[in-house]
């Protein structure tokens, strides 16, 4: 008898404590989903800059699978519209917030965004406003840039190459420099024409200026533009062209040469993962040829053997450090000595106020700001 009634007591235990670890089970939370957007100032399918961080936002869908829920605003042509976007996403629970473009948390009202929301982690790609939950990334896209000037040189025959390009923001005035030094190491002597566009986005305005530089004299054209027109253009009439962000070889496939393109996959992979692990912290990111942030295109057919040969020594020395795009003596377009033979311009703060151009580049910086 009292080893049935022991072995009762038992039993009645066991299923208590089962209950107990079910009831525990079933109060216990399953793991919230981090809910991230991204902020685009061009279509998502722009074929350049907008398109290579949807890229990076698939990229992060895929490595992170059910732990994210992911979305995307596109066309903000205007940082005004900022405010107004980021406030509908807070209010659907967005609480990672990547802006893709200059300026977008930084200007203005815009400024104070991190304030208003102190429980959203806010990421910026080219700016350099700093807080406790914002961060700002971008990269050596000069670097690459430079490489894509070099192919822009060799496929010029009269050494007068046209660029088209936005806003007069330093991001912008480093990356006509480099391409125009780029040029200039396999063409000594070559010239780049610039042609603004006042826009980050605007196929109609760079057809027009790809049309108005071809029709200035240029034999080849380059861009730091976000859409493909300009490569349209260029293929129609036989001008061969070098893009930018994204590979768009298929919109001009016989004039393609190549163009600087940014992987933005895996910083977007890594700093998503460490907001969900809660190890996010603040910081400055300036990605490299050498951890893999920006890279050139497949070249068209036009880029020679001996062009290919030549790129490829340079991308070599710059990965090793003996070559930098903007190590001295560099003269700006009046011949004035700028950066001494030796002197290594720096990132933070050279690189980020830029506002003078080298040598052998035909124009002015533009004085009209990004919108809003």
């Amino acid at each position: 008898m009292k080893r049935r009634r022991a072995l009762l007591c038992l039993v009645l235990g066991l299923t208590a404590a089962a209950l107990v670890v079910a009831a525990t089970s079933a109060a216990k939370p399953e793991q919230e989903v981090l809910k991230v957007a991204w902020i685009y100032p061009g279509p998502h399918n722009d074929g350049g800059w907008a398109q290579a961080h949807d890229v990076g936002r698939l990229a992060v869908e895929k490595a992170l699978g059910s732990k994210v829920q992911t979305t995307y605003k596109e066309n903000i042509f205007s940082n005004a519209q900022v405010p107004q976007v980021v406030a509908g996403l807070v209010r659907e629970g967005y609480t990672m917030i990547f802006g893709c473009s200059f300026g977008m948390f930084e200007n203005g009202v815009n400024g104070q965004l991190y304030r208003k929301y102190p429980d959203v982690l806010f990421e910026q790609a080219t700016g350099l406003q700093i807080q406790k939950n914002q961060s700002e990334y971008f990269g050596a896209g000069e670097d690459t840039i430079y490489l894509s000037g070099m192919a822009a040189g060799a496929a010029s025959k009269k050494g007068l190459i046209g660029y088209i390009v936005p806003f007069g923001i330093p991001e912008v005035v480093r990356h006509i420099n480099a391409f125009t030094l780029g040029a200039q190491a396999t063409h000594p002597g070559a010239r780049v024409k610039l042609l603004w566009t006042n826009a980050w986005f605007s196929p109609p305005k760079e057809t027009a200026a790809a049309k108005n530089l071809i029709a200035a004299g240029v034999d080849v054209l380059g861009q730091n533009v976000d859409s493909p027109a300009a490569g349209v253009v260029a293929e129609a009439k036989g001008i061969p062209w070098v893009g930018y962000d994204s590979n768009a070889q298929k919109s001009a496939p016989k004039q393609w040469l190549t163009a600087a393109v940014y992987n933005w996959g895996p910083y977007y992979v890594k700093r998503v993962k460490a907001a969900i692990n809660g190890t996010w912290k603040p910081g400055f990111y300036y990605g490299s040829i050498k951890d893999g942030f920006t890279s050139l295109a497949p070249y068209g057919p036009k880029v020679s053997a001996k062009t290919k040969a030549a790129i490829a020594a340079k991308r070599k020395a710059i990965v090793s450090g003996k070559f930098n795009v903007f190590r001295g003596p560099l003269y700006d377009q009046k011949g004035k000595l700028v950066v001494p033979k030796g002197k290594t311009l720096k990132v933070l703060p050279d690189l980020y106020s830029m506002q003078w151009l080298v040598k052998g580049v035909i124009g002015k910086v533009s004085s009209v700001a990004p919108p809003g």
